[in-house]
This record gives structure tokens, C-alpha cells and sequence, in this order.
């Protein structure tokens, strides 16, 4: 088998485990993803995995910064104060290092109810709105970066196919 094959085979896995990291919130699948997009640009180093590589950089620091400007500012829109939105980020810290895994996800949501509960509903929404908006942000977010991986796997994957077909 020829070593390009192989290195193919074991790229595409890893961008495949990248995606399902992504969707079930086992690894920081955007990450894999890239990184396994780089790993076959320094193997093989021609100027077409030179352009995917620079391609899935730009999608991937954009779908960083996406994934957590839009649903920010779609949970400020909503009504969550910035100290609610600050609360579920400590959470969050807390979290990541409490709950192996979906830590971060899971001390969020936890997070903004509590400082929601805390504060009542003198700010509009009762703890339990303020927590489906905070779940619609984590999965906002999730998506975002799923999206991501996917076009940066889809560049990849195109890079490896059209030659072949021209």
C-alpha cells in the first residue's frame, strides 16, 4: 500500500473522531480536526495541503471566536445580564475540572441558573428560562463548531478527490 493511502486512511479517521469528539462533547473536536489537517500537510508538503492547511486555520479560529460571540450575544438579547452570563462561565471553570468530559457544558447551565436563581425574576426571566436559553447557547455553540470541523474535513477531502478526477 502506498504511504499516501495509508496516510489518507489514518487522517480521515482521526478528522472522523474529531467530528464525533465535536458532536458528543468527548474531545475538543475542532482541535483533532485541525490538527489532523496539519499533520498531513507537513507529510506532504505540496502547495495544494499547503492552501488546505491555511484554509481549515482561517475556519477554525473563525468558528473559535463564533461559537462564542453569537450565542453571547444571543443570550444578552434574551435578557441574561452579564453577571448571570459571568457566573455560568465560573461554572464552567468549575465544572470542566468537577465533571470529567461535558464538565464545561454542564457547570455553564448550572452556573446561569443559579445566579438566575439567586437574583429571582426581577430581571424578566425566571431561572428556568434563562437556563433554556443557556442550553440553546451551548448547543449553538456545539454546532458551530461541528459545522466547522465538517467544512475543514469537506476542504481536505475535496483536496484528495479532484485531482484524481481531473
Amino acid at each position: 500500500m502506498d504511504w499516501t493511502v495509508l496516510l489518507a486512511v489514518l487522517v480521515g479517521a482521526a478528522m472522523l473522531v474529531g467530528l464525533v469528539g465535536s458532536a458528543l462533547l468527548v474531545l475538543p473536536g475542532l482541535v483533532v480536526v485541525w490538527a489532523s489537517t496539519l499533520v498531513w500537510a507537513l507529510a506532504v508538503q505540496s502547495t495544494a495541503a499547503w492552501w488546505v492547511l491555511g484554509i481549515a486555520t482561517v475556519l477554525a479560529g473563525t468558528a473559535t471566536v463564533v461559537q462564542y460571540l453569537v450565542p453571547g450575544r444571543r443570550m444578552k438579547a434574551a435578557g441574561i445580564r452579564t453577571s448571570t452570563l459571568l457566573v455560568g462561565v465560573l461554572g464552567g471553570i468549575v465544572g470542566f475540572f468537577v465533571i470529567p468530559v461535558v464538565g464545561l457544558f454542564v457547570g455553564f447551565v448550572g452556573g446561569v441558573f443559579l445566579a438566575q436563581a439567586l437574583r429571582g425574576s426581577s430581571g424578566g426571566l425566571t431561572p428556568w428560562q434563562a437556563t433554556l436559553h443557556a442550553l440553546k447557547a451551548v448547543g449553538t455553540s456545539i454546532l458551530i463548531e461541528l459545522l466547522a470541523g465538517m467544512l475543514i474535513a469537506g476542504t481536505w477531502l475535496a483536496s484528495l478527490v479532484l485531482p484524481a478526477l481531473f
